[in-house]
This record gives structure tokens, sequence and C-alpha cells, in this order.
């Protein structure tokens, strides 16, 4: 069987979410199947070495002067069809239109056709013009395509509500967390981590970005009724964000005072993470919306104490009494929460050991599993049509 996974964004620099779950997958693939043909297609970038060489495995760049949607609407099915490729994985939510190869989809989520007007006004205008994209071309590829693999058991819900699957097509199969993340007990490490990033001695790590469900807002506006408790006993420490962004919300907020008290690093490549994870007091991912929520495995798996959502899929991720549940609507919980957990230092371990224990019933191998053995079952069908 001749696999093709479109990896479109792998070589980029910067990547994030489904960019990390498509590698970690192809990675995984490359430890377990050494009988099958893989196709990997790419668009040409910096990080071209991200994917490790493997016998079996091919990797095919694909130019297109017409941006994103002609790579995959133009360019991919045309490469799948010439390598003769006998399904096509398209791994980020949407896919060719009028693809001549079998197709198989990962639909992370469909927030994007939910009529939820938290995320109508809000989010940057390359995030608005991504939603409308997937708005007209997510329903069509979805209906044509073989298999649709989602991300948790809640996001199965939604999905099958949404497009009323009469059959098994759709199937929801976990994302897994990084060996790497876990506890760093090297301080040379440490030390070096909290040197490059200038990480201050006592925070609370925070992943967001300005997707308006990664509650930023919420956050920082917990954050300040913190700090009243604890006027400047801790920073929070932000990954790659915008400082205009972050200033107009905290105006918004009503607290401008606390960007002192705010550490912005840039962007941090995945195998830094953990050791600058390892240094926090506390993981902060109480989102608004989430399909499956990665993140929260990479905190518990550090043994850092998370915070996190009571809401879509983030009980079903952080599992029972592992993490600190909140509605994320209601900054005034964030804040208790912080506040517990800074208070009660036996809370605190006791949720950082349980989710170490929480984050090994995930992983990119049993992942890798799941998704080859329904390669082989499209496969088997399609022999027999």
């Amino acid at each position: 069987m001749k696999i093709g996974i479109e990896g479109q964004r792998l070589f980029r620099k910067k990547k994030h979410g489904m960019d990390m779950v498509a590698l970690e997958l192809i990675k995984s693939l490359q430890n377990i199947d050494h009988e099958n043909e893989y196709v990997i297609f790419v668009r040409p970038d910096l990080d071209d070495s991200c994917i490790p060489k493997a016998e079996n495995f091919k990797i095919v760049e694909l130019e297109s002067r017409w941006g994103y949607p002609g790579w995959e609407q133009l360019v991919l099915p045309r490469a799948a069809r010439k390598e003769g490729c006998d399904v096509l994985h398209c791994t980020s939510n949407t896919g060719p239109l009028f693809s001549r190869v079998p197709l198989i989809t990962t639909l992370h989520d469909i927030i994007y056709l939910e009529s939820i007007s938290l995320f109508k006004k809000e989010g940057t205008w390359y995030q608005k013009f991504g939603n409308m994209y997937r708005r007209y071309f997510v329903p069509p590829v979805i209906r044509k395509s073989k298999k649709v693999i989602t991300v948790s058991n809640y996001e199965k819900e939604r999905i099958n509500s949404h497009f009323g699957f009469k059959d098994n097509r759709l199937t929801a199969i976990y994302n897994g967390v990084g060996n790497h993340f876990k506890k760093v007990v090297n301080p040379v490490r440490l030390k070096r981590i909290k040197e490059a990033y200038n990480l201050p001695d006592n925070f609370f790590f925070f992943l967001g970005n300005t997707d308006p469900k990664k509650n930023t807002k919420g956050v920082l506006k917990a954050f300040a009724d913190f700090n009243k408790i604890y006027p400047g006993k801790y920073q929070l420490v932000m990954l790659d964000y915008d400082e205009e962004e972050l200033q107009k919300l905290l105006l918004a907020n009503g607290s401008p005072e606390i960007r002192e008290l705010i550490h912005l690093t840039g962007y941090v490549p995945n195998a830094d993470l953990p050791a600058l994870i390892n240094q926090a007091t506390i993981f902060l991912y109480p989102s608004l919306r989430e399909s499956f929520g990665i993140p929260i495995l990479e905190g518990m798996a550090c043994g850092v104490p998370v915070i996190t959502s009571n809401t879509s899929s983030m009980p079903e991720v952080a599992g029972d009494g592992s993490a600190l549940m909140v509605d994320p609507t209601k900054p005034l919980e964030i804040t208790e929460a912080m506040r517990r957990l800074v208070e009660d230092k036996m809370l605190a371990k006791m949720l950082g050991d349980k989710g170490i224990e929480r984050a090994k019933e995930f992983s990119w191998d049993t992942m890798a599993k799941n998704v080859l053995k329904l390669y082989k079952d499209v496969f088997s069908e399609l022999k027999k049509n």
C-alpha cells in the first residue's frame, strides 16, 4: 500500500498544534511500519530536516504560486495521483475537493462551523480567512472522505451532530504527548533554558495566543486579580505573543499596570518547552473550547500542576482529579485556583504526581497504530470495490 500524507506546513520553523500532530504521526509510523510505502507532501521552507529519513518514506516538496488554497486544491491532488498513492491522508481539517485519490481526513474540530458569538468578532484577519476557507471546503471534503478521524469523543459527538453520519466513517483517535515532556532534573539544562529565555524565578506558564478560544483576556484578568492578593510575587510567562495585542487586552481589562509582571519569551522550539515548563509553579490552560488540548498533557508530564477548563474535551483529556477544573468564562474561578495551588503545597504536589501518571496513558505510538489500522481498513474496502 502506498499512503500519501499531507504535511504542507511541516517545514516551517514555527510549528504549532496540527503541525506537531502530523509530525509526531509521521515519526511514529516510521517506528512501527516498515512494510508500506509513504509519500509525505510538504511545502519548501527552512526546517527541512524535521522529518527523519526512512527507507519506506519519500518526501515530496511542492511549490505553489497560489498560497495555501492553491497548494491544497490544485497542486496536492495532482502530486498524489502522480505518485500513485492508494490513499491520501489530509491532516489539518481540510483537503482537496476534487482528489481522484481516496481521502482520509483528520478533522480536529468544527469550531469554525459553529455559531458561537464568541468567535465572530475576535481573532486576526488571517484566522478569519482560514475560518471562511474551512467553512466552504470542509463540508464537501468530509462528505467525500472514506474515513474521518477526530481527536476526542467530545469532538466526535460535535461533528456527528453537525454532519449526521449514518455509517462508521467517523472515528476518534486520541493524540499523544512527546516522550521528551517529563521531569527535568538536570540543573545545567534547567539553567541553560532559564538564561536563554530570561525566565523569572517564580512564574505561572500560560500557553495562549491571539485565537479567542485560548481565553487570553480571561487569564490576564484572573492574573491581575491574583496579583492583588500576592503583589509582585509571581510573573506570567507567555510564549510567542504580540506586544501590541497584549497592550490592547490589558487596557480592555483595566489592568495595564501588570505589564511589568508579564514575560514574553518569543517563539520557543518544542524541544525547549519541557525544561521551561518544569520551572513553572502552575501551568495555565483554561481555554474556552478545545477539541483535545495536548498542552494539558505536556504540563502534566512535566509534573507541574495544571489549571484547565471544565468544558468541551478538556475534562476528557485531563481525567478525574489530575488537574484543577474551572469555568473558563469566570476569571474569579481561575484566580481562586491559582491561589489554592500557591497556598496548598500538598495539593500542588498531588496534582503534579497524578498528572505524570495521567499523561502516561497517551502516546504517539498508540495513536499511530490506530491510524495505521484505519489505513489498512480503507485499503481493504477499496480492493473489495
